[in-house]
């Protein structure tokens, strides 16, 4: 199956998005991509299909779509109500999108970045090795009421699926390692830091998050005089004021205020998924405890798969009910089941 998915209407924030682009950071682009690379994941596996295909992001809200032509559809991310020609949709399960019908999407009901994908991915111009949108860097733009997004060629059929998914959507404990300018923080800063409830700042986009406290601002030694140099997504930077920023996806490649810390990127979506007021603490852990964690989490990933279950419905409110096959065997119509031989 492939088609075209076309915008009837759209949240001010829905733009194309998959793994982002390598190699660009020598020309000041950094890498971009899905602010929560684990539900790219999650479409994959609901979908059977590569992660690396590119869906729609949607930031608070969604939108309201048709496709062209029957296609599959998977909803992951921060949950959304969801519907298709009114009825309910189950978030974090994979659909039938029938020709002509609409699927609306509201608002988030946790978390902030939800995620739309379709078989086959959405199929748009790859630019500079990705199809997905960077906007502070000018590629690609936020969609719009009338775009039409053209579909790859799907080579599932399977829907109706779901997988459990860890609650990564109200902040929590964010896991760091020491980063580039940590050893100027003193011991006391770091410790305090590292006590800090953080409430998330309304403040916030794919290029950072800013972080609010109460008390005393974090300051770092001869922090006037660090020179600009390369910058790590995940990174935190310490303002002038003294409140931290989580730098994100769509971050600049250089920066010179101190950085008290690193993200580890498995726990970098919930920083991006955490709506504003949420509150965050941050736990340092040495670096090889962070690859650990790290290697753990790939193979998490690399087994959604198999944790993939068929999505229990109520038959009244299934469209496509002639699609599953709801008896299972083949019986004669002419033989006497019930005679008992001799």
């Amino acid at each position: 199956m492939s088609g075209v998915l076309e915008v009837l209407s759209c949240g001010p924030a829905v733009t194309v998005q998959d793994m982002g682009r390598t190699g660009y950071l020598a020309q000041g682009l950094t890498q971009g991509g899905a602010a929560d690379r684990l539900a790219l994941y999650e479409g994959a596996a609901l979908l059977g299909q590569p992660a690396n295909l590119a869906a729609l992001e949607m930031v608070g809200m969604g939108g309201s779509f048709r496709a062209s032509a029957d296609m599959r559809i998977a909803l992951t991310g921060a949950p959304m109500t969801a519907t298709l020609d009114d009825a309910p949709l189950v978030w974090n399960a994979s659909h039938l999108l029938t020709a002509g019908a609409t699927l609306k999407i509201g608002g988030a009901r946790s978390g902030t970045y939800g995620y739309l994908h379709v078989g086959g991915g959405i199929d748009t111009p790859v630019m500079m090795g990705a199809r997905g949108a960077h906007l502070s860097a000018g590629l690609g733009a936020a969609l719009v009421a009338g775009d039409t997004l053209p579909t790859g060629k799907d080579k599932g059929s399977e829907t109706g699926l779901t997988l459990p998914v860890e609650n990564r959507f109200d902040g929590g404990r964010i896991r760091i390692t020491a980063s580039m300018q940590t050893d100027q923080f003193d011991t006391g800063t770091q410790e305090r830091f590292a006590q800090t409830a953080f409430r998330r700042d309304p403040r916030g986009n794919r290029m950072g998050v800013r972080m609010d406290h109460d008390g005393a601002p974090f300051v770092a030694a001869d922090q006037l005089t660090i020179l600009s140099d390369v910058i790590v997504t995940g990174d935190i930077q310490i303002a002038g004021d003294g409140a931290p920023f989580v730098l994100m996806c769509e971050s600049q490649t250089t920066g010179g205020y101190p950085r008290i810390a690193t993200v580890l990127p498995s726990d970098l979506g919930r920083v991006a998924q955490a709506p504003a007021g949420a509150i965050l603490s941050f736990e340092f852990v040495a670096l090889e405890d962070a690859r650990t964690i790290e290697q753990r989490t790939a193979s998490s990933r690399a087994s959604l798969a198999a944790t993939v279950v068929p999505l229990l419905r109520d038959p009244a409110s299934i469209r496509d009910l002639l699609s599953y096959q709801l008896i299972s065997g083949v019986i004669s119509a002419t033989t006497n089941h019930l005679t008992i031989e001799e």
